[in-house]
């Protein structure tokens, strides 16, 4: 009996060491479990980590940008004031579509652009891309500057000597100006663009300079030929009882001129018609902003030559894109362009 009994307790701790080592095991598996799991964990959270470090410094350099504008040449100068005190404006990205970045500031969105320009005339950098925001540095006229994004209303945002600012778009050319009074004007029926050429050192106009969007007539009513300039006009009327700004006659009643107005008034446009700036659309004239028709109107003296062909060859410089108007804005009436005070643009 004695040794009955004894064969069952050594048989019984035999069992409980046997689950004990089984616990053990089991134990060593889970925890081996454990700590591969955790290792695999924190390299995705590495991977993760590191691949939002590959956008961040884009989008980061654009979140803290800290100004703004938007496209083109004009004559006049904004109106140089003292410095105003403003915060800084409130910038936030808001999308990040293939190469095109978008952020706002302010009430403004900002998409982002990459462009050199020029500065028409001596005009304020500010910190906003509005009139009130604080003056940053004072350009001088045919300086070069760095477009990084055009603005929700028509202002560039720009880096000008280390500084980032803003600028609106009336005060910005694609190319530099040129002091020589003697041009030759090219029109291109098929692509909607004049392009202006200065003389070489042998006195050839192969030069060019500065390209600018038109729209000349709609079904070939814009003649082919080589013309010179006559007549200027501040206002014209044209057919249809309407007026265009900076008229220049290019021969009979083919003119240069502005998209046209209702009246003789510079907040009358006729906003819709802007918007078809870059494809035929007039009933013979060469239609331009108010800025480049301007820009003719005063540099090219009676007789300069004009060239009009057709040709779908890619032209020696891209014009601007054309603005265009949101025909719901109440600034509809005016011309983004034109360089008159009053624009509210």
């Amino acid at each position: 009996m004695d040794e009955n009994y004894r064969q069952e307790r050594i048989e019984a701790m035999r069992r409980r060491k046997a689950a004990r080592k089984k616990r053990l095991a089991i134990t060593k598996i889970l925890f081996t479990c454990i700590i591969v799991v955790a290792i695999a964990l924190t390299c995705a959270v590495v991977k993760h980590s590191s691949d939002l470090k590959k956008v961040d410094p884009e989008a980061s350099a654009i979140i803290t940008a800290k100004q703004e504008i938007t496209s083109d040449a004009v004559v006049k100068p904004e109106p140089i004031t003292a410095a105003s005190t403003t915060e800084k404006p409130n910038e936030t990205s808001t999308s990040l579509l293939g190469e095109k970045t978008t952020v706002t500031v302010g009430e403004y969105v900002v998409e982002s652009y990459d462009s050199t320009m020029f500065t028409t005339e001596e005009v304020n950098m500010r910190s906003v891309p509005d009139t009130t925001g604080e003056i940053l540095v004072e350009i001088k006229g045919n300086e070069a500057v760095k477009v990084t994004g055009i603005c929700s209303n028509n202002w560039y945002r720009i880096d000008y000597n280390g500084k980032t600012g803003y600028c609106s778009s009336k005060y910005l050319s694609a190319t530099k100006a040129v002091k020589s009074g003697s041009y030759l004007l090219k029109v291109n029926r098929t692509q909607n663009i004049v392009t202006v050429y200065v003389q070489d050192e042998n006195g050839e106009y192969t030069v060019p300079e500065r390209a600018m969007v038109c729209s000349v007539g709609l079904d070939g009513k814009t003649p082919t030929g080589t013309f010179s300039t006559t007549d200027k006009y501040t206002w014209r009327l044209l057919s249809g009882n309407v007026y265009g700004q900076y008229a220049t006659r290019i021969t009979g009643h083919i003119l240069f001129h502005s998209v046209p107005y209702y009246t003789q008034n510079k907040d009358d446009l006729e906003s819709a018609e802007y918007n078809k700036l870059g494809q035929a659309a007039s009933l013979g004239c060469v239609r331009l902003c108010v800025r480049d028709a301007k820009w003719i109107y005063d540099n090219c003296k009676s007789g300069t030559t004009v060239v009009i062909y057709d040709s779908s060859a890619p032209e020696p410089i891209t014009p601007p894109s054309p603005i265009r108007i949101d025909l719901n804005d109440s600034r509809k009436g005016w011309d983004p362009t034109d360089p008159d005070s009053r624009n509210p643009w």
